[in-house]
């Protein structure tokens, strides 16, 4: 086969061999994923480790007690960085509102001196014919602050709008470039936070997704009941098994987490055993609705039992 008819540069599509040839950073990679590319159900879903001191959240993702402790304070500083810039961010925004009040005022006043406002009450002609009173007499005028007050923040906040317009039109006519430092797009530009008391910050769980809130009190401790294997190609290694039908555990076990006593039992124990009788088949601690977590697996290496694919995506033209 010659070599231009591996290389079909008069195709908009790339050809087999060119396909080949480009890469791995070339178009969408799929590949299947076997049961060694899963983390183990008893391992830390931060440091993908087997668990030392293992604590489950509410959802039932397990940690590592120091990976957990150590990632709630790293995003407890986080967030504390996140709240000092709202607070700026919320001053700057007091402070630009001061600042247009200030030059609506001012715009107020340069109206009043020219002669476009007036604050005088306006005067009723009376036009009946029955009323006594001659047309020579002079009408008192009276002076009502409430009236001034009002039409004063009237006319403030008509000048404010305006304003406003006026800069959303100067705005308008210039792009935002990144390039340059006069017309660096900034919050005041592209709009500021609707409502900055709105915005709520808290830790959250990293084990999965989706993700939710999680504070140090909603982590438990985890008890693995464990037997040593008597494989001789196992070194003497422990293994997790279920501490009333001694089953050894795996991924391919759904596997139930007592909270208030930490105990660790399987699927069949748990529908048979503890939820018909509401309490723990180690301890007989009485359990709740809440208290039974399934501990959340990452898969099994199968279709049904979790994720079985990864996708990479990479550039493709496309003509």
């Amino acid at each position: 086969m010659t070599k231009h008819s591996k290389n079909n540069t008069a195709s908009s599509v790339f050809s087999y061999a060119e396909y080949k040839k480009a890469g791995k950073e070339y178009g969408s990679k799929r590949q299947r994923l076997g049961n060694e590319s899963m983390r183990r159900f008893d391992a830390c879903a931060l440091c993908l480790n087997s668990a030392r001191d293992p604590v489950a959240c509410n959802e039932g993702h397990l940690f590592c007690k120091e990976c957990a402790y150590t990632d709630l304070l790293t995003q407890k500083k986080d967030i504390k960085r996140q709240k000092d810039r709202l607070d700026a961010m919320k001053k700057e925004a007091e402070e630009e509102r001061a600042r247009a009040r200030e030059a609506a005022r001012e715009r107020v006043l340069v109206d009043f001196e020219r002669g476009k406002l007036g604050l005088a009450a306006p005067v009723q002609s009376n036009t009946s014919s029955g009323s006594g009173e001659a047309r020579g007499v002079k009408r008192k005028f009276e002076f009502d602050t409430d009236a001034v007050e009002r039409l004063t923040r009237e006319a403030e906040e008509a000048a404010l709008r305006q304003i406003e317009r006026e800069q959303a039109e100067a705005l308008k006519n210039k792009l935002p470039d990144f390039w340059l430092p006069s017309l660096t797009p900034t919050y005041a530009s592209s709009g500021p936070p609707r409502s900055l008391q709105d915005v709520k910050l808290q830790t959250t769980c990293r084990g999965g997704e989706p993700t939710h809130s999680l504070a140090l009190k909603n982590l438990s401790p985890v008890s693995f009941s464990t037997f040593t294997s008597s494989d001789p190609k196992a070194s003497g290694d422990t293994e997790k098994m279920c501490p009333s039908c001694k089953k050894g555990l795996s991924n391919s076990m759904r596997i139930f987490h007592m909270r208030p006593c930490a105990h660790v039992v399987c699927k069949t124990c748990t529908d048979s055993l503890v939820l018909p009788a509401k309490q723990c088949v180690v301890c007989d601690k009485p359990l709740g609705s809440k208290d039974v977590v399934e501990l959340k697996r990452e898969g099994t290496g199968f279709a049904g039992g979790g994720r079985a694919e990864t996708v990479r995506t990479g550039t493709a033209f496309q003509g």
